[in-house]
């Protein structure tokens, strides 16, 4: 493999890393600690606005739990993208994908969420869809085939 290619799959793989550890994985491990000391969601509810839409903030329980399967998501496609796996790859785009198509109701924390996701993404496509094997870019079509 082109190392140009490695670094791009590997910085990717990092963002998602530091994505689903950082960001989802701490939020519900944080959750899980509130849980377990009895907070009810309203006091909770009452001191932070997280999210912009009412029913998202009412469910923030649910939504916090919803990122730990978001986080071991991520963890498994950025490993499978450092292990050179496809599946990684396949993974870790549908995971951007849906990030940044779910960013917009998960407004203000999905700003840093659409960040990491976009960045990732088009380091993914860069590496994957960028050059051929021997090195030049790929092109949409042949120009000298191309029908006018």
């Amino acid at each position: 493999m082109d190392i140009t290619l490695w670094r791009q799959y590997r910085w990717a793989a990092g963002l998602l890393l530091v994505q689903g550890v950082l960001m989802e994985g701490g939020v519900f491990i944080g959750a899980l600690v509130l849980i377990v000391m009895k907070i009810p969601q309203t006091s909770i509810v009452e001191h932070a606005d997280v999210f912009a839409l009412p029913y998202l903030q009412d469910n923030l329980y649910l939504m916090i739990i919803m990122s730990g399967v978001f986080a071991g998501l991520r963890i498994c496609g950025a490993v499978g993208l450092l292990r050179n796996r496809l599946w990684g790859l396949g993974l870790s785009l549908v995971n951007c994908i849906v990030t940044l198509t779910l960013m917009i109701f998960l407004l203000p924390a999905g700003i840093l969420d659409g960040l990491l996701s976009g960045t990732a993404l088009v380091l993914l496509l860069f590496a994957r869809l960028g050059h051929t094997p021997d090195g030049q870019p790929r092109r949409i079509f042949d120009r000298g085939s191309a029908v006018m």
